[in-house]
């Protein structure tokens, strides 16, 4: 489903971590294929109110817990930078979608990395 929304369309997500060799190419793909769907979810469901996201973008923290497991046997992990990095891109697409007043932490509330 390609996504109609041209804010996130255009957007160049993870874009620090491809910038640095820490972060293996391929496994960043995978954390931007994650924010893909989420964005697909979005405009598929279209959640119509914060309590209605949170799950969504939960999930999708869910999907970046097991892909940390890739990073640390690669030799990387998903520390201070890439957390920033992931945290700023999820707050972007809630505020694309119109939920400027999301809260990062609980966007990203089930993360443990």
């Amino acid at each position: 489903m390609p996504i109609t929304n041209a804010r996130v369309a255009g957007h160049g997500f993870l874009a620090a971590l491809y910038r640095d060799g820490y972060y293996p190419d391929p496994l960043v793909d995978k954390g931007r294929e994650i924010l893909l769907r989420l964005c697909e979810r979005i405009e598929a469901e279209t959640p119509a109110d914060l309590a209605a996201l949170y799950p969504l973008t939960r999930a999708a923290t869910e999907e970046f817990n097991a892909l940390d497991l890739e990073f640390h046997a690669a030799g990387s992990e998903i520390e201070t930078v890439a957390r920033e990095e992931i945290a700023e891109d999820f707050w972007f697409l809630a505020s694309a979608y119109g939920f400027e007043d999301a809260d990062v932490e609980e966007l990203i509330a089930t993360r443990d990395w």
